[in-house]
C-alpha cells in the first residue's frame, strides 16, 4: 500500500487552501468561478475537483518548493472544471426547459397544437407579438420587430397562426397575416 509523503500531503492542504480561496473570491464578486447563468451546482462541484487535482499536479510538477506551481495549478484546474461544469449545466436547463410533442421540440411555455410542416425562413411584416397559444387570447411571450427574419417551423392547421422558432425549438407563435415567408418556396402553404 502506497503511503502520501509529506510534499504529497502539503501539496493537497496547499490545493485544498488554494481552491477555498478562489471559490470564496467568486462566490463574494457572483462572478468568475461560480458566475453561470444557468442554476444548479454542477458548475462548483467542478470547480472544487479541478482546483483539486490542478493543485496535486502543480504540487506534483513542482521542485522542492512546490507552493506557486500548487496554487497555479489550482487556480487552473477550478477555471477549467467551472467551465466545464456551467456547461454541463446549461445542457441540463436546456433539456428541462422544452418538451416534444408531435414531432417538434417545443419552449415549455408553448402549448401544443396540430402541425403542418413549414420549416423556412419568414419575415415579419410589421411588429408582431410572439404568442404561447395560436390565440389572440393567449399570453405573449415575446415579439417580432418589422423586418425581423425568423425561422417558421410549422403552420397551425386549420388556422392562419405560423409556429416561431428558435434554434429548432418552437417558442411561441404569430398570425400568419403579419409575416411571408422569404421564399417562394413556401408562399402557396
Amino acid at each position: 500500500m502506497r503511503t502520501l509523503t509529506t510534499k504529497t500531503a502539503g501539496g493537497l492542504a496547499t490545493a485544498l487552501i488554494a481552491g477555498a480561496l478562489l471559490l470564496g473570491g467568486g462566490a463574494s464578486a457572483n462572478a468568475g468561478v461560480l458566475g453561470c447563468s444557468a442554476p444548479g451546482g454542477k458548475q462548483e462541484a467542478g470547480a472544487v475537483v479541478g482546483a483539486l487535482v490542478g493543485g496535486f499536479i502543480g504540487n506534483q510538477v513542482g521542485g522542492r518548493s512546490a507552493t506557486g506551481e500548487t496554487v497555479a495549478g489550482a487556480a487552473l484546474g477550478a477555471a477549467a472544471g467551472s467551465a466545464i461544469g456551467c456547461e454541463a449545466q446549461k445542457d441540463r436547463a436546456k433539456s428541462a426547459s422544452t418538451y416534444t410533442q408531435g414531432g417538434y421540440r417545443l419552449s415549455r411555455n408553448v402549448s401544443p397544437a396540430r402541425y403542418s410542416r413549414i420549416d423556412g425562413p419568414f419575415v415579419a411584416l410589421s411588429g408582431v407579438n410572439v404568442r404561447s397559444a395560436p390565440t389572440t387570447g393567449s399570453a405573449r411571450v415575446g415579439r417580432l420587430q418589422n423586418g425581423e427574419r425568423f425561422q417558421a417551423l410549422a403552420h397551425v392547421r386549420g388556422t392562419d397562426w405560423i409556429l416561431v422558432g428558435r434554434n429548432g425549438v418552437g417558442v411561441g407563435y404569430v398570425r400568419g397575416d403579419f409575416v411571408r415567408p422569404l421564399s417562394p418556396r413556401y408562399a402557396g402553404r
